[in-house]
């Protein structure tokens, strides 16, 4: 069967789907796909290295590209793969220009189609992601939802109850296989000078954050005034430092501490100890439910209510950053304290061996 990647969030979370797929029908069952969405080896190839999983068989350049563009071009050539290799079924996470054209070369070569993440809205047509998720959801053979929440969602849009199955997320097992032990944590913390609960981590790239300059300055202006109660490490995403250029911010970021892109274990390491992170990122948004953090989002909308209705997140404009991180710091300990014991919204972890095994008994009824 074929797995189809082509960013960051999808390699981290669709690795431990490769290694159930691969355990379960044997070794090389799973034909990786890497579509490269992302040109830049900070942001692909170094997390193949991390995850122990092998390059992909197959691999497509797909980075500078417009959206149209990338579908176009994706669609074509995923379709010629597909009718190269045969595969029993193809297996897209998520919401991206790469999960969209899978589905529709899927669909157009008539192979199954396992949809991971399905179910996810929210309900603002400004977002790329939104049109994509539910062309793939509409399209899948089988829709795997990660909460009751996201299943309620694909009832309510007429997606049949046996093309959907409740798996959990695959971000639990991502992150409890990825996050390295306690001294190797604090290990990463003291190359930056850092100690625990004393620094904020930041993340910022989505375009509703970086295509507008007076939103993307008053973000760094955020950042900025708060590194002056505590550190902010902030790993800038390639696009996101054009993004500062051109708004002409980049005298701001003298004040906070901007490193190139890190790997998957390494911002495990220090999301784990940070005081609170500030991130427009859906992966973070999951992860930090797992690693018992708080989490200030920089969005205007989410997929992804279940981290803000279990408390780990709070959803705010660029402009209630400051305030919002303020009053967490006032209630830290406390907050901590609660959040070690809420139960993680996302599943306990066995997300890829359920959707391996509905992956087989799909293609199992497709043979009869």
């Amino acid at each position: 069967m074929a797995v189809i990647v082509g960013t960051r969030p999808e390699i981290i979370k669709m690795a431990p789907v490769i290694r159930e797929v691969n355990a379960l029908l044997g070794k090389g069952s799973a034909l990786v796909i890497d579509t490269g969405q992302y040109l830049d080896e900070s942001m692909s190839g170094q997390f193949w290295r991390e995850l122990g999983l092998p390059a992909p068989e197959v691999k497509l350049d797909a980075g500078s590209m417009t959206r149209a563009g990338r579908l176009g071009y994706l669609t074509a050539e995923l379709g010629r793969v597909f009718a190269a290799f045969e595969p029993s079924a193809v297996l897209v996470q998520g919401d991206t220009n790469t999960t969209a054209a899978g589905a529709l070369a899927a669909n157009a070569e008539g192979i199954a189609l396992v949809h991971i993440e399905a179910g996810l809205r929210s309900y603002d047509r400004a977002m790329p992601e939104e049109h994509n998720r539910i062309i793939t959801d509409h399209l899948a053979d089988l829709c795997c939802a990660a909460t009751p929440h996201h299943h309620a969602n694909l009832a309510l849009e007429g997606i049949p109850n046996n093309r959907v199955i409740l798996t959990g997320n695959t971000i639990v097992e991502a992150v409890e296989s990825q996050l390295p032990g306690t001294d190797d944590r604090l290990a990463y913390l003291d190359s930056y000078g850092l100690r625990p609960d004393g620094y904020l981590l930041a993340t910022i790239h989505r375009p509703e954050n970086t295509d507008s300059p007076g939103t993307l300055r008053n973000i760094i202006e955020a950042l900025a005034g708060l590194a002056d109660r505590m550190p902010v490490l902030f790993p800038m995403h390639p696009l996101t430092r054009q993004a500062v250029k051109k708004a002409k911010c980049e005298d701001l970021l003298a004040r906070i501490s901007v490193i190139d892109p890190i790997g998957s274990r390494e911002f495990l390491a220090l999301a784990a100890h940070a005081a609170v992170l500030i991130s427009d990122s859906g992966g973070v948004a999951e992860e930090v439910t797992v690693l018992k953090r708080p989490l200030v989002v920089v969005r205007r909308s989410t997929e992804r209510p279940e981290s803000i209705e279990a408390g780990f997140a709070q959803m705010v404009a660029p402009q209630q950053i400051a305030s919002t991180v303020a009053r967490i710091l006032t209630r830290h300990r406390k907050l901590l304290t609660r959040l070690a014991t809420t139960p993680c919204p996302y599943g306990n972890g066995t997300a890829a061996a359920r959707i391996a095994r509905a992956t087989e008994q799909l293609i199992e009824l497709r043979k009869v």
